[in-house]
Formats: structure tokens, sequence, C-alpha cells
């Protein structure tokens, strides 16, 4: 009942942005576009384990909420049962073991959360063997409230006790709950290898660190994700270059904070096995994406998150030395006014962030994608300064934004410090300007590439038709093209058409 309602819920979505986009813009609604603004305003996505062909006699179930860390986690976890003996199922129903890996960021992620956590406790009550975890964030937020408070679940663990998973799972088999919620400063989950999951055998996500030093008033990550620590290159680009040999031709690194990765073979592994002339090796973040770069030309390499105050003008010239470090940056903005961005902690000013997009179009072009994460409605913001998130958009002229409105989230230093003062009201009217103004600017943008010829990696059949294939070019723009391709190859396509979501184009 609970996937029937959600099925109706997407569809009114859609037969509402099918009537807006056509009395506004006369174009037919854009189902891409819908899904993206979907998963801003709800700040996760749904997403179920795939069945696999095994003869496993237990099967896992997982679903994940948030961000790519959150899925990039699963598909750890998923390697780590796997290991146990597990198979994977699409059905709940078939499982044996339930985990739902989960996000905190903002409260409807939650809420989200709970609502599946009851439907799951409804199929418990018809198969009473099952076990049911959450996992991730949340997890880590409320820890014991789920276990012992509520009781609505056998397991609890955090981002960093994955490891610990088949001797709790054994313990709920055998009556016993189980929590795990220790922040590790080591853990990086280098030595296991992901079972991909719903995979389109073209594209893939790699964690290159985990945690996160900043701390943005707004957010509880460093809460629930520990201090920031990176992962061995070597076993990064021994990752990499493992999925370039099973067909995989674009990665995306994920981060928190990608571009302040920085390892040292004596700091990071206590050891000195990989010292060259006396002196510690040192790898950062312009050293590895130019690591994974040379892996083959043919890899698309991607990136997410960049910190507006730690990119660096070497990353930049390393990404335009390399034709296959793909052409786009996520630079999350968040206000467009300096003294909000000092209350949530972001430690630049509004001067600073246009210094950094100032040199990205100085040394990589206009056409690089620059994307954004904007708050409206954070705690006693005006007017004048909410006007100066729009004039930011309309300096720097994004391709796409995540938008919201503020959340306050318990255990954060805005939670204890500041008043959640604007009416919601007042948050939802700014979120709306906010997000008008990205999809006029979106849809100039891709107007601008109307008449140019992009190098396409595809990756599959379009959600469309059967008839159409899509994939992306190097500024993570998606284009829609007519023909019958093998996905993971590249073409040439030619943008005919837009939408403020999509590119289409004709192949040449």
């Amino acid at each position: 009942m609970l996937k029937l309602d959600k099925f109706k819920r997407i569809s009114a979505d859609k037969m509402s942005l099918h009537s807006y986009l056509c009395s506004m813009q006369g174009l037919i609604a854009d189902i891409d576009l819908l899904e993206e603004e979907k998963k801003q305003s709800e700040s996760c996505e749904y997403k179920t384990t795939e069945d696999d062909d095994s003869l496993a006699v237990r099967k896992l179930y997982i679903e994940s909420y948030g961000c790519q860390m959150n899925f990039s986690d699963s598909e750890i976890v998923t390697s780590i049962l796997k290991k146990e003996g597990f198979g994977t199922t699409s059905s709940p129903e078939h499982a044996d073991v339930i985990l739902i890996n989960t996000c905190s960021i903002r409260e409807k992620a939650e809420q989200t959360v709970r609502n599946r956590l009851n439907f799951f406790n409804g199929v418990k009550k018809k198969n009473r063997e099952v076990t049911v975890g959450v996992l991730g964030c949340m997890a880590e937020r409320l820890k014991s409230k789920l276990l012992e408070e509520e009781k609505i679940v056998d397991l609890v663990l955090g981002p960093d006790a994955y490891r610990d998973l088949p001797k709790l799972v054994k313990k709920a088999e055998e009556g016993e709950k189980g929590i795990n919620t220790f922040l590790s400063r080591e853990e990086t989950y280098a030595d296991i290898s992901p079972v991909r999951l719903n995979s389109n055998g073209v594209t893939a996500f790699i964690s290159i660190m985990r945690g996160c030093d900043n701390m943005c008033s707004f957010c509880v990550v460093p809460f629930t994700r520990g201090r920031e620590r990176s992962r061995d290159p070597h076993s990064i680009v021994q990752e990499v270059q493992d999925l370039f040999n099973k067909g995989y031709r674009e990665v995306t690194l994920l981060g928190q904070n990608v571009d302040s990765y920085k390892w040292s073979a004596e700091e990071n592994n206590k050891a000195r096995l990989n010292r060259k002339n006396g002196v510690d090796e040192i790898v950062n973040f312009a050293n590895l994406i130019e690591l994974v770069a040379k892996v083959s030309p043919d890899l698309r390499v991607r990136f997410s998150t960049s910190h507006p105050k730690d990119i660096t003008d070497e990353v930049l010239h390393t990404m335009k030395k390399y034709e296959n470090i793909c052409n786009y940056i996520h630079l999350p903005a968040q206000s467009g006014n300096t003294r909000v961005l000092e209350l949530m902690n972001r430690t630049y000013s509004r001067e600073w962030y246009i210094n950094r997009v100032k040199a990205i179009r100085e040394i990589l072009g206009d056409e690089c994608g620059i994307s954004s994460d904007m708050i409206a409605g954070f705690c006693s913001e005006t007017e004048e300064e909410h006007r100066d998130t729009l004039t930011l958009m309309d300096y720097v002229k994004y391709d796409f934004s995540y938008m919201f409105f503020y959340s306050e989230r318990p255990g954060t230093l805005a939670a204890k410090k500041y008043a959640d003062d604007i009416p919601l009201d007042i948050k939802k009217k700014r979120l709306q300007e906010i997000i008008e103004k990205q999809r006029e600017i979106s849809l100039e943008r891709n107007q601008a590439n109307v008449g140019k010829t992009y190098k396409v990696l595809v990756e599959g059949k379009s959600k469309r038709s059967v008839e159409q294939m899509q994939g992306r070019n190097s500024a993570n723009k998606v284009i829609i093209f007519e023909g019958d391709v093998a996905a993971g190859s590249y073409v040439n396509v030619l943008v005919t058409d837009c939408t403020p979501a999509t590119l289409f184009g004709k192949l040449q």
C-alpha cells in the first residue's frame, strides 16, 4: 500500500510539473527535471537492492537515502554480507535481513525513514525471523533511541561500524539486539571491493575519504560521520583500474570535501613502505585526480563535493591538462551573503567565492559546468541578504543547484547558538524564488548549447523511450538522442533542442 501511495504521489508531481511547464514555457514535462527537484525537496532517494542470480540461502534487502556517499556505503555493506553468504533481493518480503541506510541532513529525510521502518515492521509481523537494521547518519545521531526506546529495529550501526555487521546480524538472529555507533579515525574500507548495486555497468562511485572536519553550523555530518581521513591512493587507483577492466567508463570520486584530500604514507599508514629517497610520499587531491586520469584516456573522471575554501588553482590546471577529467565542478555556495556565510561558519566570503568562480572560468572556460547547494531562510537572514543569493546566482550562472529551505537539526552549532526565526511561509517563498531563478538560468545555459556538438558517454536507453539513448557530456549535462548505440561507448551528438534539465540532439 505504501509503494502504491508513493507511486500516486510521484504521478501527481509529474502532472503538476507537466502543467507548469506547458503553461510557463510551452514545453512537454521534463521528467528528468522532476526527479532532480524531487530529490532536492526531500533530500533523499529511494533505492532497492537488485535480485541477483546467486544460490545463496539468505537474502539481503537494502534501501539508501541521502547523499551519494550513502549509496557507496550500501555497496560496501552488500560486499561485507556477500562474504557471509548473503545474496540480494529486490523484495523486502523475500529478505532475511532488511537494512535501511539513512540520512539526517534534514527532518524530512528522517521522517521518510521512519515511514519506511513502519512498513518494514509490517513485513516483520508476517515473518518474525527477518532482521531489520538502521545504518548510517540517522543511526549515528539517534543511537540507542531507535533500538531501546522506540523498539522498532534489531540493529543500529554507524557509518564506521559496517565490519561489525555480520556479528550483529548473527546476534539478532539469536534474539539479541545489537548496536555499534563507534566513530573511527582510521576506517576507510579501502580493502573492501564494493558490490555495485543497480549498476548500468558504465558509471560508478568511489569513496576516496570519509568524515568531515568542517563545522558548518547547519550540518550534522561532522557528528554523524566523524573526523576527516583520506584513503590510500594506491587502493583507489587499483579500484579504478579494476572497474575500467570490467567495462566501466566513468568514475566519480566521492568525499564530503574532496579538495582537502591528503594522504601521507607515514601519517595515514603508520608505516614507511612508500618512502622515496627518505621522503614520505604525500598525495593531495590534484595529484590523486591525475593518478586516476592516467588509468586510461577512455575513462572519464568526476568528483564531488568541492569546498570553496579549499579548491585550488592546481586542481583546476590538472583538470585542464587531462581531457578525460570532466569539465564540471559542484561548488556549494549555500548563501550569497557574507554575514550569513559567517553565521553558517563556511569560512569564506561572497568575494572569496566569486574569486574562485573567476578562476574556474579563466582556467577552464565558460562551458565548465558549475552546480551549487543553496539554503533559503537561514537564521536571521534578511530579505536583502536573500537577494544577495539571487544576485550571486545571476553572476555565476549555475547549470544546476540543489535547493532547500533551512531545516534546523538537533545538535548542530546553529541549533545551539541561533534562533530559527524565519517563518516557514517566508522560507518557502524565498526557496521558490531561488528555484525559479535557477530554472531560468538552467534554461539559458542549455539554450547556449544548442547548435554545438559534444562528446557523449552513452549510459543506456532513455527513460522516455526505447528508441532513444541517453548519456552525459563532460559538463555533466544529460543529452538524449535517437539511435541504438552500445552503453559505454563515446559518440558525438549535435544538440538541437533543450529544456531546463535536458539537452536533445542527433548523432553525428
